[in-house]
């Protein structure tokens, strides 16, 4: 997708589902449903320094990872690997990653980045946290600076304390996350993005990559107006992304593919098809 819209915020668009209620009450202490959602929607301006329509649409409240088909096979990795490493890409707020700690992974195997400093920053606000109350890790930057990522021998695993460069993971991470991401790219740039996240996972059979993002029924260029833009998107078809990385990024018969199309209402009337996906090593 191209650069983020300048789209005016709606106040309009704010709703919280019984879950995503009980979470964030349960995460800021707020108990008041009025306060809460003044504290909200105060965070909600401040997002809008980087105006993306998923903050428009208010999808930093959205508990995706937890809906997400695969959660539960997710959860399963750390009770099977002690030092299972997690780690969120494109983690905006940090929603998904204090959803996966409240549910009882060890906040200390879970490392997020994002290209926007701020947003973590402002999730901490969000969330009435400081990074000695949640201290997950955070590694902010571009992903794709890993390009020239490759696998080194496997030794003991890093610290997340102290890691300084997502480098240091190569071929340590047990599961990777990330959610209205790979729409933000060209077809070539998803590919690379694909590249990278391989590079980053485990070969232990069970190591998976999940989100979800724009899709289509068929490969290709999405328009969509957002605000007073037209905003142009690549999206994969359930199939093409099958074969993106089954074949394309993993040698095939190396992983399993789960792929779908969803429908999911982004701005309170209008409907919008997401690709919902799920990598597993075999």
């Amino acid at each position: 997708m191209d650069e983020p819209a300048s789209a005016p915020l709606d106040f309009s668009l704010y709703a919280l589902t019984e879950e995503e209620t009980a979470f964030f009450k349960a995460e800021t202490g707020i108990q008041s449903d009025v306060e809460l959602k003044n504290h909200i929607l105060a965070s909600y301006s401040r997002g809008s320094i980087y105006p993306y329509p998923c903050i428009r649409h208010f999808a930093f409240l959205r508990m995706k990872i937890s809906r997400h088909p695969s959660y539960q096979q997710f959860l399963k990795i750390v009770k099977e690997r002690l030092e299972a490493i997690y780690t969120d890409i494109g983690c905006c707020f940090g929603n998904d990653i204090r959803k996966t700690v409240s549910d009882g992974y060890p906040i200390q195997q879970t490392i997020a980045t994002d290209l926007c400093p701020e947003f973590w920053d402002l999730g901490h606000k969000l969330f009435k946290s400081t990074p000695e109350s949640f201290p997950a890790r955070f590694i902010p930057g571009d992903i794709f600076e890993l390009k020239i990522l490759a696998k080194q021998p496997l030794v003991s695993g890093p610290e997340l304390s102290k890691l300084q460069s997502f480098a240091e993971l190569s071929g340590r991470v047990s599961a990777i996350h990330a959610s209205s991401l790979f729409h933000l790219f060209d077809e070539q740039q998803q590919f690379e993005l694909a590249k990278i996240m391989a590079a980053l996972l485990s070969s232990a059979p069970g190591s998976m990559i999940f989100g979800s993002h724009g899709g289509n029924p068929t490969k290709g260029v999405r328009n969509e107006t957002v605000g007073n833009r037209t905003m142009s998107m690549f999206c994969h078809s359930p199939e093409s992304w099958k074969a993106l990385w089954n074949g394309g990024v993993f040698p095939e018969g190396v992983v399993n593919v789960d792929a779908f199309l969803k429908e999911t209402v982004a701005d309170g009337s209008s409907t919008k098809l997401y690709l919902v996906w799920c990598i597993t090593v075999l």
